[in-house]
């Protein structure tokens, strides 16, 4: 069971993936080898990952929305497919059992949807496919994802935390990661947070040159790090996405809202009919009824919504999930 200061160190590397275990010690009041110690359990029992991820704007991706609905006695089978696509990086399933969600990474010129059609059986289980263009994904640069589990860093606990960092800057043109890169990428992929030493042995590289490549990476935009975290394991139940039928005078001020409650996990606009797609986590039953009809009712310029409750979560980012715990996802995203 999690705690005020695990909660905080998930918070830590939500606001600084690769930051020291002595700065999140500094910034938690706790020793370094206490931060250790926790992110590890942490990262055992299966709660949190931390992963490399490539840009998918290096390769020209836009990144698709999907939703499958199928015969529930066939669901299973196609999204343990779907989960095995290196382009697929999100997998859900929702709606009772009838209803696969997904992220699909494709160009926007591409037949986006062969890459479902060859996966799908070719038979009578898939009965309907919607695939929509994600415009554009709302939060600040650098700002964490869901944090609605609460134990937030203070202002001064995130400057001791970022004490170290060098200062943000903004991305310059992406650089095209090279065969030479794969190893790195990978090593990232596995493990977000893998010291330069052990970068250096998967990569053969000195640990110098491991340093200087990550710092080009980095800061031209092309690696990012996503922080994967089970809800689930932090007492959150309960997990429904949105759809949201929004007039377009009110799209942005709708994803500015939603995307600073603390219950949203993203909000993105897209190209479908429910022009707005938001994933709420949250503690049971009544806690989301509370929030669809108090904070989201407030919010104006939303026409109609409808909800997904996700009944089984299969994969998110870099990591998959089995038996209740993230794992790696086979594969690098991007490359």
């Amino acid at each position: 069971m999690t705690d005020h200061l695990d909660a905080q160190i998930l918070h830590a590397l939500q606001i600084a993936p690769r930051a020291s275990f002595r700065c999140i010690g500094e910034a938690t009041d706790v020793s370094e080898q206490t931060a250790a110690r926790r992110y590890h359990a942490l990262r055992r029992s299966g709660v949190v990952r931390v992963v490399g991820l490539v840009n998918p704007r290096v390769h020209g991706h836009a990144q698709w929305v999907a939703r499958i609905h199928c015969r529930p006695d066939r669901v299973s089978q196609l999204a343990s497919a779907l989960v095995r696509q290196p382009e697929i990086t999100y997998v859900s399933i929702a709606s009772g059992g009838t209803e696969i969600i997904c992220m699909i990474h494709s160009p926007v010129d591409d037949q986006h949807e062969g890459l479902l059609l060859r996966q799908l059986p070719r038979s009578a289980a898939v009965l309907a496919i919607t695939v929509d263009l994600l415009i554009h994904a709302s939060g600040e640069p650098g700002a964490p994802d869901w944090t609605g589990y609460g134990a937030y860093l203070t202002p001064e606990q995130v400057r001791c935390l970022l004490r170290d960092e060098p200062p943000r800057r903004p991305p310059g043109p992406l650089l095209t990661p090279s065969e030479q890169d794969l190893p790195l990428l990978r090593a990232l992929g596995e493990d977000g947070r893998a010291t330069h030493t052990h970068l250096a042995a998967a990569t053969g590289w000195s640990m110098s040159r491991v340093a200087r490549r990550l710092e080009a990476l980095e800061s031209a935009g092309t690696l990012l790090y996503g922080v994967d975290l089970l809800p689930e394991q932090l007492g959150y139940k309960i997990n429904a996405t949105l759809w949201l039928r929004v007039s377009p005078a009110h799209i942005r001020s709708v994803s500015e809202d939603l995307a600073r409650h603390d219950e949203i996990a993203f909000v993105g606009a897209t190209s479908g009919r429910d022009n707005l797609m938001a994933i709420a986590i949250c503690r049971g039953v009544e806690d989301l009824y509370d929030y669809l009809t108090s904070r989201l009712a407030r919010i104006p310029g939303i026409h109609t919504y409808a909800v997904s409750i996700r009944v089984q979560r299969l994969k998110q980012a870099a990591s998959v999930i089995a038996h209740g715990r993230l794992v790696p996802a086979a594969g690098v995203r991007g490359i």
